[in-house]
């Protein structure tokens, strides 16, 4: 069989442990770090171990979840940041890919396939194929040969010193919000929820874009309530999805009908200043190295927030924050 790509290697992601130099008052903190960096190893181990057991099984990301026990919105952006790919795109792959190989090692029918694989239809079967290999089940078949392969994930970890992160950690009051509000599925956020802030802003900020002065109700309160200072993840929903909210600050007065309120709770953030145009380089580095090895906070909570500064300066340049909801690891509560 010859492949598309002609060396079938192994899918790998690598998972970076690097050593921060952080204060802990006790000097078991560096080996419980790396007992964390394995715990999240072991969470994204065992989520693959489970997708490959139970593939054909699986009917979304939540049932994954669940099986390790963390938050579906956690476990899909800490996996896509290690790995490139969202659980339902890894499973989907992986699909496409053994689909392919029965194609060409057996005679059972493409159709007999194609419903194995959980597609309902021979037409929604041959798109998907199509998409991922680049021809269609028949030329497959046929020539016995021309797929694209995708193997099972194989995680490894990289251990390396390192300079600090630069996050601070900050006990908050309880933050009573409002804003635009959006159901969002874990598997495509990334690519959505951008275009959701792109429909908003033309919709009901228009002349605030332009840097105009508000006109309207909507957009005097959009200004007064500082609405858009805020993007607001809440993991409330289950089944991999959740809400997100382009947000401002709930001043108890009357809003809008199309606005929503809601309130996060008291708690202690992870806080990380960035700006637009490193974003998402801290981002990632967030889930794939100070997540794994921090060594005095775990992660905790239902939300996290992006905070965007409304100081006027070019985007690029513009200054932001993440915050990520933390609890001190238990052997340091004192």
């Amino acid at each position: 069989m010859t492949l598309l790509f002609p060396k079938c290697e192994e899918l790998v992601c690598t998972v970076v442990y690097t050593h921060y130099v952080v204060s802990c008052p006790d000097n078991n903190a560096a080996s419980v770090g790396k007992e964390k960096t394995m715990e999240w190893i072991n969470c994204i181990r065992e989520s693959v171990d489970y997708m490959e057991r139970h593939l054909l099984e699986i009917q979304n990301p939540a049932e994954v979840a669940e099986h390790v026990h963390m938050s579906c919105m956690y476990l899909q952006r800490g996996f896509q940041v290690l790995t490139g790919y969202t659980l339902g795109e890894y499973m989907r792959n992986r699909k496409l890919y053994l689909a392919a190989i029965e194609l060409t090692d057996t005679e059972v029918s493409a159709i007999d396939i194609a419903l194995k694989y959980g597609y309902e239809t021979p037409a929604s079967f041959h798109k998907a194929f199509v998409r991922f290999h680049g021809f269609s089940p028949t030329d497959v078949r046929k020539n016995r040969g021309k797929i694209k392969s995708f193997l099972r994930l194989k995680v490894n970890i990289t251990v390396q010193g390192g300079e600090n992160m630069q996050f601070k950690i900050e006990k908050k009051e309880a933050i009573k919000i409002v804003g635009f509000q959006r159901e969002f599925s874990s598997e495509d956020s990334y690519e959505k929820i951008p275009k959701f802030w792109e429909e908003t802003t033309k919709a009901y900020a228009p002349h605030l874009m332009q840097g105009q002065e508000p006109v309207g109700d909507m957009e005097k309160f959009i200004a007064s309530h500082r609405v858009g200072e805020l993007g607001v993840c809440i993991d409330d929903m289950g089944d991999g999805r959740f809400n997100y909210l382009i947000a401002g600050y709930d001043k108890g007065d009357e809003f809008p009908g199309e606005l929503t309120a809601r309130e996060i709770p008291a708690g202690t953030w992870a806080v990380f200043d960035c700006t637009m145009k490193t974003l998402q380089d801290t981002n990632t580095a967030i889930w794939k190295e100070w997540l794994p090895a921090n060594e005095e906070y775990d992660l905790a909570g239902k939300y996290n927030l992006e905070w965007y500064s409304p100081e006027e300066m070019p985007e690029p340049d513009q200054k932001c924050q993440i915050w990520i909801p933390v609890s001190k690891r238990d052997f340091l509560r004192k």
